[in-house]
């Protein structure tokens, strides 16, 4: 009879404990899930009034102005413009964010709602300037009025996005530290479990206590790190139940942590499609001012195709959201830049594109060519006397393709290599580090970090340089459509 109360007496304190250790240490999960989803519906709703300013800047500083001046050189009449229902819808869409928004960005937007009342009042002197047989350069000096006030509301719009970037760097912060404290809790909890076994398992048999180093040889895996560390099944019936929470524990931890990583890595990936939307507007500028040149002097034909290059580039750049696309329309995206700058630089400017034609259906991630190619031009080619060459190629080397774009360009020096690599692989976060000052929107440190992060790999670019140029090459895999998740985005 003794021995079956001491028996039910253990079973008794185990089953407190196990129940004890498993309701504290699901507090620490269900307020950090809680947490984080609190914190990522404010990070994604900042996320989507970022993009909807995003895609008003090319409507407000570029389409309107542009439908504007085919109106005023006759191209169409006013009505069939679409103009005012531009106006109408830039205004509604700012108009919800501003309902939406709150803090630095809503004085941004409120400004640049009132300047489109102005830039309406301009849009008007336009249309009854056309009906009133107002003499066209007059027009045009309205529409160059127009194109400046569209210019301040892309200002504004660039300010509100610069003031949610800030929200949800500290969004992000937030979310490290819900991430931090939920696991120290978790390793403390841990810690008090394994400190209860330790002192229940010198009041049990020799059977017991070999049992519970068994438990104990277990839970030190986990906490030192082996999170696929799981308890088997107990020999001792007491302790089953208590090597089973533990495992419920683990499992929660290492669900913890993997969601974590996953929402690092979105959080990556958002900051850096943010970057890819946001066009760098001296390339367009000196871009647009190269076709105007071109058609004053009559030359139409060019006109066109700097046009034609000019639409290629950004729809593939944008390619609506996606982040995913084939080798051919990567291809189309840098055919079409190089034939933009080949026209700005003439002389001093030559390239090629060797890509085999069984390539052209894979799918890459987007934009990892014409930054390369960006950089060899400005950093390369221009700083030579007499100009050089650009090359482009793609090679198989196994189940990878290596592609490499190579320049004749002016070189490095070792220790300004050394520099550039290190300036590459540092850690400094993307949104701070990848606009360059001219030309591209992304630079070395951007396209290596995509490759590592999209691939999950750990090279991204190599750089290899001397007196006789540059040649930067990176080696990925070529995806089929059927390979990529839903969540990455396909451009067909």
């Amino acid at each position: 009879m003794r021995e079956e109360k001491r028996r039910a007496s253990i079973i008794g304190q185990l089953s407190r404990t196990t129940r004890s250790i498993a309701i504290v240490l699901l507090l620490p999960v269900l307020f950090s899930l809680t947490m984080m989803f609190l914190i990522t519906m404010r990070y994604q709703s900042a996320m989507s009034r970022m993009e909807t300013a995003a895609g008003l800047k090319p409507v407000v500083g570029t389409e309107l102005p542009e439908q504007l001046f085919s109106v005023t050189a006759g191209r169409m009449r006013y009505e069939d413009s679409g103009v005012e229902d531009i106006l109408q819808s830039v205004n509604r869409t700012l108009d919800r964010l501003l309902e939406d928004t709150s803090g630095a960005g809503f004085l941004e937007l409120t400004v640049a709602r009132r300047t489109m009342d102005t830039l309406a009042g301009y849009v008007e002197r336009v249309r009854l300037g056309m009906e009133q047989g107002m003499a066209i350069s007059e027009v045009e000096l309205i529409v160059d009025e127009v194109r400046d006030v569209g210019d301040l509301v892309t200002d504004m719009l660039d300010n509100f996005i610069s003031a949610e970037i800030d929200g949800t760097v500290r969004t992000s912060a937030n979310i490290r530290r819900v991430v931090w404290l939920t696991a120290l809790s978790e390793a403390l909890l841990l810690l008090l479990a394994l400190i209860r076994a330790g002192s229940s398992s010198k009041r049990l048999t020799n059977l017991i206590s070999r049992a519970i180093q068994q438990l104990e040889g277990n839970v030190h895996r986990l906490t030192g790190g082996d999170l696929k560390a799981r308890v088997p099944d107990m020999d001792v019936e007491e302790l089953q139940e208590l090597a089973e929470q533990i495992n419920v524990m683990a499992n929660r931890l290492e669900d913890l942590i993997e969601r974590s990583r996953r929402e690092q890595e979105n959080l990556a990936k958002s900051e850096l499609r943010l970057l890819q939307a946001q066009i760098n507007p001296h390339f367009l500028y000196n871009t647009l001012d190269t076709i105007i040149w071109q058609a004053e002097s009559g030359q139409s034909e060019e006109v066109i195709h700097l046009t034609r290059s000019l639409s290629d580039f950004f729809r593939i750049s944008l390619s609506s959201g996606a982040d995913w696309i084939t080798v051919e329309r990567e291809l189309r995206h840098l055919a079409g830049y190089l034939a933009i700058q080949k026209t700005r630089y003439r002389d001093i400017l030559n390239y090629s594109i060797d890509i085999p034609q069984d390539m052209m259906e894979g799918y890459i991630v987007k934009l990892l060519l014409q930054p390369l190619v960006e950089n060899a031009l400005y950093h390369g080619i221009k700083s030579k006397r007499g100009g050089g060459f650009i090359r482009v190629s793609a090679v198989r080397e196994g189940a990878r393709v290596r592609f490499s774009v190579e320049d004749t360009g002016k070189g490095m020096t070792a220790a300004k290599l050394a520099r550039v690599v290190a300036a590459m692989r540092s850690d400094i976060a993307p949104v701070a580090s990848t606009v360059s000052p001219e030309g591209s929107s992304f630079g070395l440190r951007n396209v290596d970090l995509r490759i590592r992060l999209y691939y999950h790999q750990d090279e991204g670019l190599q750089i290899a340089s001397d007196s006789g140029g540059t040649r930067v090459s990176f080696c990925v895999p070529l995806k089929s459509r059927e390979e990529i998740t839903n969540d990455e985005g396909i451009s067909g």
